[in-house]
């Protein structure tokens, strides 16, 4: 039997051939609609928010929580669906996931991401604005999140360009962008060459308290590269992206925080001096907070080797020193949530030489379960995963997502921890095949996602 090298010691993954378990679903109900007033008993209840880790009952009425444990007095159910050996946690948060919307509809859409999220337990999803067209202005926005509504899927709040056209120079109309429902604004990974932009972006998102989400990368230093700038892309001749076009890029951008004050959020950061300036950063009382990808957790650029494309990915994967680094800086909260990075492609779109691939990976679907073999193998605890999924993301956007208090929309993940599956191109929702998970058989899945109290998605 061959063990994948995704994980160093992590016998979660296995080998394709590894015969699955049957799979007996806990979930009692099917997809119709569930009633206005309904418990879910028994489950064992994560929610970091209030600091509970139990088995409670969970109270529903009329899509908000009614309370959890005792049910309150006058409240009688119509339906009581028994979910023991169930894991219950406030639906899953993504800050940044491609959607597709507007774009090329082989690599996705709306319809098909949404119901990829709700797949994977994600009930909100902040889809990221470098579509075609940018998503720069207040009709494209309202434009998504009307068809969003139709869908009647996980919530949709829009990250929007922070410069018109994602190019750096002019800046978007914030104020109007943030009125049409963006929940924050990013440049993504489109750099802002002219510190001058960039310090008026700043100022001017600190003056309407718009959160700004920065991926930070020294656009000079990642000219033309596409893997980490260490021995395995020496070897293989690949162009490297320095270590330092994160840390150069992270502290520039720490100056004008520090100067104006705006909220800001670092995205994808991939690099053990990246956590230590973060958390300096923090300790000093600057406004910041940061997330990381999944896969940065699980992999490094030792994957590489063989030129595979599956795992190219902006920022690259980089050393296990700065995997390592990261992995501990989730644990002890300075970093503050833990991205799906969702980027589906056709396979076509994996097929070039590496340097010319397209990078990224489909993960909606995945990522709660790479999450758990971390559990599993004693990097994360439960609580500081199902915190990075949920309660931290929830506090990155200011909202009140990402809890099971009572009278809070309710927004219900419910997972089985011993479900093993296997990604197949055929059995999971997004159109993007693109993953090196394919085939693989992974322990825990995703069975069921409520959104405002009604059933969106059953295994």
């Amino acid at each position: 039997m061959r063990f994948l090298p995704l994980t160093k010691g992590a016998i979660l993954w296995r080998d394709a051939h590894f015969p699955n378990e049957a799979f007996m679903s806990r979930i009692p109900f099917t997809a119709a609609e569930l009633a206005e007033r309904y418990t879910l008993h028994g489950a064992h209840v994560l929610d970091t928010a209030q600091g509970l880790n139990g088995v409670y009952d969970v109270h529903v009425e009329r899509g908000r929580i009614k309370a959890l444990g005792k049910a309150p007095v006058g409240f009688t159910p119509e339906q009581s669906w028994s979910l023991e050996g169930c894991l219950i946690t406030p639906g899953l948060i993504d800050l940044g996931p491609h959607l597709r919307e507007p774009g090329p509809s082989y690599k996705g859409s709306l319809a098909s991401e949404a119901r990829a999220g709700l797949s994977g337990g994600y009930t909100t999803l902040c889809p990221r604005p470098d579509t075609a067209p940018i998503l720069d202005n207040a009709p494209q926005i309202q434009t998504l999140l009307t068809k969003a509504r139709a869908l009647e899927g996980p919530h949709i709040l829009p990250l929007g360009a922070l410069t018109k056209g994602l190019e750096g120079e002019l800046l978007s109309n914030m104020a109007g962008l943030k009125a049409a429902g963006c929940a924050a604004l990013t440049n993504g990974r489109a750099p802002i060459t002219d510190t001058r932009v960039a310090l008026r972006c700043l100022d001017y998102a600190a003056t309407f308290d718009i959160p700004v989400h920065i991926q930070p990368e020294d656009a000079a230093l990642a000219a033309g590269g596409c893997a980490h700038d260490g021995a395995v892309a020496a070897r293989l001749g690949l162009s490297g992206i320095p270590a330092a076009a994160e840390t150069i890029a992270l502290a520039q951008w720490l100056v004008l925080v520090e100067q104006t004050g705006v909220r800001a959020h670092f995205s994808r950061l991939s690099t053990a001096k990246g956590v230590e300036a973060v958390a300096a950063a923090k300790a000093r009382g600057l406004p910041v907070t940061a997330d990381v990808s999944i896969m940065h957790l699980h992999w490094t650029d030792q994957l590489l080797e063989g030129f595979d494309s599956r795992f190219h990915f902006q920022p690259p994967l980089r050393s296990a020193h700065d995997r390592d680094a990261l992995r501990a800086g989730v644990e002890s909260g300075v970093i503050d949530a833990i991205v799906s990075d969702h980027l589906p492609h056709e396979a076509a779109a994996k097929l070039a030489p590496f340097a010319e691939s397209q990078p990224g990976i489909t993960s909606l679907e995945t990522c709660w379960s790479m999450g758990m073999a971390l559990v599993e193998e004693g990097v994360l605890s439960l609580e500081r995963l199902i915190d990075s999924l949920t309660a931290g993301p929830a506090r990155v956007l200011g909202c009140a997502a990402g809890t099971l208090e009572a009278e809070c929309a309710a927004d219900i993940a419910i997972f089985d921890r011993i479900h093993r599956w296997t990604p197949t191109e055929g059995a999971w929702q997004s159109v993007g095949i693109n993953t090196p998970l394919a085939g693989v058989s992974m322990n825990g899945r995703c069975v069921a996602t409520i959104v405002e109290g009604k059933l969106r998605h059953v295994l």
